[in-house]
């Protein structure tokens, strides 16, 4: 494989290849937050409720979640290469679908499962690719550029939403996204293919189990704000007192569990697992998946409540708020970039814990500049802090898991890489969103029982209908409900006041958990190695 690297960089064709391989990645990241500020459109397009497009938000990445390790392996039995164009051909028909979907249904097929289809078969091979089109030295910099496309497209996406909405139509987003697949089936002639020795064979068994497994524990994860983490939310699904959500954790875990165990026993009869349990045993692998799970659990929590802070609290448009979301991308992109170009022999787990450190400060930084009177521009230091960071950990983290298993692994660890990845961004989300709602009713109720020009019959209405959740509501939205309940002027103050004050609590109180868990990073940063990967021999 080392030979294969060497011929596609010699050749004139070799520059194609990262930009081919880095569309790729930004194409599958952008449908997880490009249509986040058009929900409401869509659903009015297509005849259903906003629910149901958050649904079909969900099931994309539920299918993607399911879908990623057996992709993985799907890359290494019929090849990298040919994994990464079928899987863009299967995501460019969904995107067709979606762009021309006169209902749900339609929707769900194309966005959901076909475009969750394709991006489980082309993130892994786009693992296994740059690592066949690069030699050791090359890779940091190959994957930091692959890592911040996609970092880049969940940044981007609601600026690109937002324009696509306001001017023309949602569809065209998506009508974009088949122009730019055929383009990377073009380019991707380019790319070569290192061919395997062996032939593969699909663990069924396997297969199914991790695809319930994750899928099972994302599905929890991502019902928990409607059904409660513990404690059932009125009318949600419980069982034996808990929130149906522990359960269905707990059973994710447990098939993943079964799945290893399964794997195991292959491994004893000399038959080919889907993903190798020994791998799990590997100090640098382990390492590497560990930190990228902290990161997207991090990156996406915060790509959850700045622009909530910027659309809702100050009410800036969808373009405004994408617009205010640009300084992330420039550090993200110049760090995953320039590190591994200007400092090609840093130590990775330095790197990787400034990186960590500089999303630390960023959070900090931006919950202790949170309050109601301030602008738009105080997100504009703790995201540069945080694209930093990003940009380094994307830096090495790639590089750091295929480096730790031979090459002809590359697409397996791709796939767990994947699925890491997802559970890390799907929690959160999650928590970041859970831990607002559940600060902001706290702060809100506290703010209602203590204002005694608050009359004790709307505190106990308050009280009741909080019970249910608070909604992340703008000044005018409530409002406008308080308009129409026709409650005083005193009264409707008052409730403006404490939701001001209560939006800025939740806020801090989301950032807080993020922070907290950045640092929780910082203990396993001892697994990352000291020193760049200099070769990868079988």
């Amino acid at each position: 494989m080392a030979s294969g690297a060497g011929a596609v960089e010699s050749s004139a064709t070799a520059r194609l290849v990262l930009p081919t391989l880095a569309a790729g990645q930004f194409l599958m990241a952008l449908d997880s937050s490009v249509m986040n500020v058009s929900i409401a459109t869509v659903a009015e397009d297509v005849g259903t409720t906003v629910t149901g497009i958050q649904g079909a938000i969900t099931a994309y990445t539920l299918v993607m979640a399911m879908f990623m390790i057996p992709g993985g392996k799907v890359g290494a039995l019929i090849g990298r290469k040919r994994a990464f164009v079928i899987g863009c051909g299967i995501y460019g028909c969904g995107s067709l679908t979606t762009a021309l979907a006169p209902n749900l249904p339609v929707l769900l097929l194309g966005w959901s499962f076909l475009e969750g289809v394709g991006a489980a078969l082309i993130l892994p091979a786009i693992v296994a690719l740059v690592a066949g089109n690069f030699a050791a030295e090359r890779r940091p910099a190959a994957y930091g550029l692959v890592a911040a496309a996609g970092a880049v497209a969940i940044a981007l996406g609601p600026l690109i939403g937002g324009v696509a909405t306001t001017y023309f139509s949602w569809r065209w987003v998506f009508a974009g996204e088949v122009v730019m697949v055929l383009g990377i089936v073009v380019l991707a002639r380019h790319i070569a293919d290192a061919a395997s020795d062996e032939r593969p064979r699909i663990d069924l068994v396997g297969a199914v189990l991790s695809a319930l497994g994750l899928g099972t524990f994302v599905y929890g994860v991502l019902r928990s704000s409607e059904w409660g983490w513990f404690r059932p939310k009125p009318d949600a699904p419980s069982w034996l007192g808990v929130s149906l959500v522990v359960w269905l954790m707990l059973a994710g875990l447990l098939l993943i569990w079964l799945f290893l165990r399964w794997e195991a026993r292959l491994v004893e009869r000399r038959r080919e697992p889907l993903v190798d349990p020994a791998m799990l045993h590997n100090k640098q692998l382990t390492g590497g998946l560990t930190m990228f799970f902290f990161q997207y659990l991090v990156q996406m929590g915060v790509f959850f409540v700045v622009p909530l802070y910027l659309s809702v609290a100050l009410g800036l448009s969808a373009l405004v708020t994408g617009a205010r979301i640009l300084p992330l991308s420039v550090t993200l992109l110049a760090a995953a970039v320039l590190i591994p170009r200007f400092l090609p022999d840093v130590s990775p787990r330095r790197v990787v814990r400034i990186g960590i450190l500089a999303l630390l400060t960023g959070a900090v930084v931006l919950m202790a500049a949170l309050d109601a009177d301030a602008g738009a521009e105080i997100v504009t230091i703790p995201l540069l802090l945080i694209g930093f960071g990003m940009g380094a950990l994307a830096s090495q983290l790639g590089s750091v898991t295929v480096s730790a298993v031979p090459e002809e692994r590359s697409a397996e660890v791709g796939g767990v890489q994947n699925a890491v990845t997802n559970l890390g961004a799907s929690i959160g989300t999650a928590l970041a969103g859970s831990i607002m709602i559940a600060a902001l009713t706290s702060s809100f109720l506290t703010s209602v029982e203590q204002n005694p020009a608050v009359p004790a019959d709307v505190k106990n209405q308050a009280t009741a209908e909080l019970q249910n959740g608070v909604p992340f509501s703008s000044d005018a939205q409530l409002k406008s409900a308080l308009d129409k309940a026709g409650t005083s002027n005193e009264v409707t103050q008052a409730a403006l006041d404490a939701n001001a004050d209560a939006r800025i609590d939740g806020l801090r109180a989301a950032l807080a958990i993020l922070a907290i868990t950045a640092l929780l990073a910082m203990f396993f940063t001892h697994r990352i190695p000291t020193a760049q990967p200099r070769s990868a021999k079988p």
